[in-house]
């Protein structure tokens, strides 16, 4: 049974710093790509950013773009997200999510808040 688990989210003063991990288990193989997405209360879930299967390729949205960064450890079976010069608007749910290639077969966490607030 899969199952990814998102942790390190909590509340940070405008340009601070948090990390984002999201623990995958049940996967038999690292053949699967992982994104970050986030929910803002009354706004539609975003992709924030994408890592492929084996972390050799990132993609960003462009409000997340030089500030966030995304990675996976595929011997931990754990995906990142160093998130940098953190703003108001990046308050949301963020959420894990694996794609097994070949399926697409799409699995998600249950989310982790993180409130940019002073």
């Amino acid at each position: 049974q899969v199952q990814l688990v998102e942790s390190g989210g909590g509340l940070v003063q405008p340009g601070g710093s948090l990390r984002l991990s999201c623990a995958a288990s049940g996967f038999t193989s690292s053949s699967y790509a992982m994104r970050w997405y986030r929910q803002a209360p009354g706004k539609e879930r975003e992709l924030v950013a994408a890592v492929s299967s084996t972390g050799g390729t990132t993609s960003y949205s462009d409000s997340v773009k030089g500030r966030f960064t995304i990675s996976r450890d595929n011997a931990k079976n754990t995906m990142y997200l160093q998130m940098n010069s953190l703003k108001g608007d990046d308050t949301a749910v963020y959420y894990c999510m694996a794609v097994t290639l070949g399926t697409g077969t799409t699995y998600w966490g249950q989310g982790t808040q993180v409130t940019v607030s002073s």
